[in-house]
């Protein structure tokens, strides 16, 4: 079992995280946010937050809410980790629901949750007036974030903490002194999936928590430290590491204003930390490096990274210096990358490292809060997930000639199970108490964890051999002008299967590479790429049909593709 690098208390729930690293933190900024005017920000401390939080729960019971399931639902803002917060630390459950969710779906989850009520913001104000007119759900109270007071029963957040600022100066502590029950489910979580497919993972605080300390225990942070929230809150991912963890080492919040402000926002909010899923990484990646190469500065660059290399091996690190235009045109601060979700690419990480910026691949799943493994300054291995966290155990389960088999888990941050579905529980966590993934994978002689791919997406030959698509996609993305690729299995009438492949390219680089708008043309060129890595391959493994487009794949609010959505389009 891998042991901590880095010393760090351990918390029983998120309460008792929240009162101690309040007292430590409490006069740190826990927000940042732009003003009207350039260049000067608006702080929020973590007292401050903290202090909310206490109003807003204090609120909460006092509307009958204890022990309630309380739904949230809103781009990443301020208020949604006030509301979260003020749920799972000391009122009740907390159910945090996909933004991005069309409102029959968004209906759907309210029923199944059995939420008695909901926080949003006003992008979801038509669809709250529908539920609350149907009266199909359990519903009492729909609460805005953008209300100053309620309104035609409506309740507003902000009215709700006043009202409890006021019973808590009276004297009312029902929230301070609310006890935890650290292994009870504190949140229900939905996977990405239609309805009808996702299940409804239960987390208690002692599953987060025990996942905080292991974060803590290997990725360092601190107080100086600001933070990029750009994944969407509602998914475990982002909810743990890039809102709990900073709130409990007393970092800084910046909410990014969208996709294609990332690099004016880590510029403006001078941001020194950011997770992400790695397709913004390797964009920003070949981003960096085609503004090196406009330049003409590629040669000296690739020099620079020679040169630095070697001087690591001294402990001498002048990567910063030398690459200091490209920290710079990234706020100057930036220093930690984080990347989950999906595989990185090795190059991608290899680079940002080279030019002098510190970047860990991690892994992890909903049902593991999230995190199972990640790289470190002690634990790094290229293409590697790094190794499991301090408080879990893993092995691959029935591994074939090659060592892959389903990567299996067992530990603390383990879930309590899916709600109100014993059989599916029993199918994911064994009689051991192992969690099966899903995924699988192998682990090299120092236990470095490496992924090979999703068990259910595998394709497997008649041979019997079998074709990994996310292996095969690294390498059709790293062909110029691709944006992503999508490899799938066609059914053969001999009852085998032909590997075939989708491709997103970029209309504007593809022009500039290949010098021609024809897509026929286009297409043609980027076929004889494809052929290309077939030659770096055994040829069971060769693409032998592609579908071009530069319409993007079906995907997540955390960019994953959905692959049964994909396989839809391709094969009808």
């Amino acid at each position: 079992m891998r042991k901590p690098i880095h010393k760090m208390p351990k918390y029983e729930n998120i309460k008792e995280m929240l009162e101690k690293t309040g007292e430590m933190y409490g006069d740190r900024p826990a927000y940042k946010f732009k003003t009207e005017t350039e260049g000067k920000f608006k702080f929020i401390t973590h007292k401050q937050f903290r202090e909310e939080i206490n109003y807003l729960g204090t609120g909460l019971i006092n509307m009958n809410l204890k022990g309630k399931r309380i739904a949230v639902i809103s781009e990443n803002r301020y208020e949604w980790g006030v509301a979260y917060l003020a749920v799972i630390a000391g009122t009740g459950v907390v159910v945090p629901l996909d933004k991005a969710l069309p409102d029959n779906e968004i209906e759907n989850l309210i029923i199944r949750s059995e939420v008695e009520a909901i926080f949003y913001s006003k992008k979801y104000d038509a669809i709250m007036e529908d539920i609350k007119e149907k009266k199909n759900t359990n519903v009492k109270y729909f609460i805005s974030m953008d209300l100053e007071k309620k309104e035609n029963g409506i309740y507003s957040q902000a009215e709700i903490i006043k009202q409890g600022k006021q019973l808590m100066l009276e004297g009312n502590k029902e929230f301070l002194d609310s006890k935890i029950d650290n292994e009870a489910m504190g949140t229900m979580l939905f996977t990405s999936g239609t309805t009808a497919m996702s299940k409804a993972v239960m987390l208690s605080n002692k599953n987060i928590c025990s996942n905080l300390f292991d974060i803590a225990s290997t990725i360092i942070i601190d107080e100086n430290d600001t933070f990029l929230s750009f994944l969407p809150l509602h998914h475990t991912f982002e909810c743990t590491v890039g809102f709990l963890y900073p709130i409990s080492k007393g970092s800084c919040i910046a909410f990014c204003e969208g996709i294609r402000h990332i690099a004016d926002n880590v510029k403006e909010f001078q941001i020194t930390a950011m997770i992400s899923v790695p397709i913004l990484f390797e964009s920003m990646y070949k981003k960096i490096m085609k503004g090196i190469e406009k330049k003409g500065k590629l040669e000296t660059a690739k020099k620079g990274i020679k040169i630095s290399q070697f001087l690591l091996k001294f402990k001498i690190d002048i990567r910063r210096k030398i690459f200091k235009e490209v920290h710079e045109n990234l706020g100057g601060k930036l220093r930690l990358l984080v990347a989950g979700g999906a595989a990185l690419d090795p190059e991608a990480e290899k680079g940002f490292n080279e030019l002098g910026f510190t970047m860990y691949q991690g892994y992890g799943l909903t049902e593991t809060s999230p995190v199972v493994a990640s790289e470190d300054d002690k634990y790094r291995r290229l293409g590697s997930i790094g190794k499991a966290f301090p408080s879990l155990d893993v092995k691959i389960a029935e591994p074939n000639e090659e060592g892959i088999g389903e990567l299996i888990v067992k530990g603390p941050s383990i879930m309590l199970g899916y709600y109100q579905n014993e059989e599916t529980t029993k199918e994911a966590i064994d009689a051991d108490g192992w969690f099966h993934t899903g995924d699988l994978a192998k682990i090299d002689k120092d236990g470095y964890i490496f992924i090979s791919g999703r068990k259910k997406f595998v394709i497997v030959l008649k041979n019997g051999k079998n074709i990994y698509p996310e292996e095969l996609e690294a390498l059709l993305n790293k062909i110029e002008g691709v944006k992503e690729s999508f490899v799938y299995g066609k059914p053969e009438e001999d009852g085998d299967y032909k590997i075939c492949c989708k491709i997103v390219y970029d209309k504007e680089l593809a022009e500039a590479i290949y010098g021609t708008t024809d897509e026929e043309k286009i297409r043609e060129l980027i076929w004889q790429e494809v052929k290309k890595v077939n030659k770096t391959m055994p040829a069971y493994k060769y693409i032998r049909e592609m579908i071009l487009t530069g319409d993007e794949l079906i995907k997540t609010t955390t960019q994953k593709i959905k692959r049964f959505e994909e396989i839809k389009t391709v094969l009808n």
